[in-house]
């Protein structure tokens, strides 16, 4: 071993075996790499595709790097090849077998030239040892291979949810047309164009440059590493169902489409009753009560019987898109015009309400008094007399009648020792029964 040349100290014949059966095993997995690459499906199909943008390029420069592998394999097997023949000259390795074989197997043994040189290098050759070689070849198998991979995963990925998802396109487009959602007719048979528009192209640059939609995985440096972008995949599904459900809204409207307008017309019918009995009910007022203000009832607002014959004409018409909005706001409108209507007959008949408490005020400490023995008192009855004359004439004055119970309350109240019933307010008769 005291022997040495540019490659080192001499190495032993065991040496050498032990270095030859593990070039063997990294010649034969490499082999085995190279050709299932030449065989991956993504391959085949780069090499057959029209690419264009990121893909044309990463592509082109992994052709070079694919054909610069096979020429450094083919140096690796011919130095291997070198190396079993001095090896198998003799069993027993001579001193200057051993030297040759140091140098082959350690030193820089094997030259490379074009094409095993990528372009742009400048140099015509270069020397290298078998170990630099296989770190080469590991780099250009790792570079080509996550091309391909990354191609592969994109078009086995992309193009079929794309198909389905136009698929599922092609039927919603068709059961819109049949409910009236049409381009420039509804927002919703626009957004179907748009969809339309933006899978054809979606799937025609998946095709024609995949990496463009691929994302690499932060941090792995594995061939293949990351996911397809399927981003604008995802946001054209979304809106596809986005507009599923406006459809199926319309469908909705075109099973109970009859219904909803009877139960508009029932709704708006019971608010022009009730608008005109608040009218009927301010004409009592007016005959009955005096000093009132009684507020003006309008008249139902014809808008809505136009919009609801609007409606009808909208569903004898199939236009089930325009009629699914319109329902929608005439049911609201609907509701609030008969909460309209019940606040006015509230507001008209509040006079009438007051003057039916006053009423009942009155004649409950009537009551009262009478199951104490104080029914005949001259005071009482005098009192009595003059607030039902009141609550009972017409027009009556509210106010009036108000302070006229108020006596004869006070005057009840010290006939039968309770504290006496404030000036300024009305007093719950339940109340001060209890």
């Amino acid at each position: 071993m005291g022997v040495t040349d540019p490659a080192g100290p001499v190495m032993d014949r065991d040496e050498v075996d032990r270095a030859l059966a593990r070039l063997g095993q990294e010649h034969e997995a490499i082999e085995t790499s190279l050709l299932a690459l030449q065989d991956h499906a993504g391959r085949r199909l780069l090499e057959g595709a029209e690419l264009t943008g990121v893909t044309k390029e990463r592509w082109a420069a992994a052709e070079e790097a694919i054909t610069v592998l096979w020429a450094c394999f083919d140096a690796y097997t011919a130095a291997l090849r070198r190396a079993r023949e001095i090896r198998s000259r003799r069993r027993w390795s001579s001193r200057e077998d051993l030297v040759e074989l140091t140098g082959l197997l350690r030193g820089e043994s094997v030259t490379l030239a074009s094409p095993a040189l990528p372009a742009g290098t400048g140099r015509l050759s270069e020397s290298c040892t078998l170990t630099a070689l296989v770190d080469r070849m590991n780099e250009l198998y790792a570079s080509s291979l996550d091309v391909v991979v990354a191609a592969d995963a994109v078009w086995s990925a992309l193009p079929a949810r794309i198909d389905l998802l136009a698929a599922e396109l092609h039927r919603t487009r068709s059961l819109a047309h049949s409910v009236g959602v049409r381009p420039g007719e509804h927002p919703a048979g626009d957004d179907l164009e748009g969809i339309t528009a933006t899978l054809t192209g979606l799937r025609a640059r998946v095709i024609s440059d995949p990496l463009a939609y691929w994302t690499p995985a932060q941090g792995s440096s594995a061939p293949g590493g990351g996911r397809p972008d399927t981003t604008v995949y995802d946001r054209e599904a979304r809106a596809l169902e986005d507009v599923r459900r406006e459809i199926d809204a319309v469908l909705t409207v075109r099973q109970d489409a009859e219904e909803r307008l009877i139960r508009l017309r029932d709704v708006l019918s019971r608010a022009d009753r009730t608008l005109a009995e608040a009218r009927t009910a301010r004409g009592e007022v007016l005959a009955k009560i005096a000093a009132t203000e009684v507020p003006v009832v309008s008249g139902p607002p014809t808008v809505l019987q136009e919009q609801l014959a609007t409606a009808a004409e909208y569903r004898r018409q199939a236009r089930w898109h325009r009629l699914s909005p319109l329902l929608d706001s005439l049911e609201r409108r609907a509701e609030d015009e008969l909460l309209r209507a019940r606040e006015s007959l509230t507001a008209v008949t509040a006079p009438l309400a007051v003057r039916a408490e006053l009423r009942g005020r009155l004649d409950a400490y009537r009551a009262k008094v009478a199951r104490h023995g104080l029914a005949e008192d001259p005071l009482l009855i005098e009192r009595y007399d003059a607030a039902r004359r009141m609550l009972w004439s017409a027009p009556c004055d509210l106010r009036v009648a108000e302070q006229t119970v108020l006596r004869y309350q006070h005057a009840a109240a010290e006939l039968l020792n309770a504290p006496k019933v404030p000036e300024h307010g009305a007093t719950d008769a339940k109340g001060d029964e209890g």
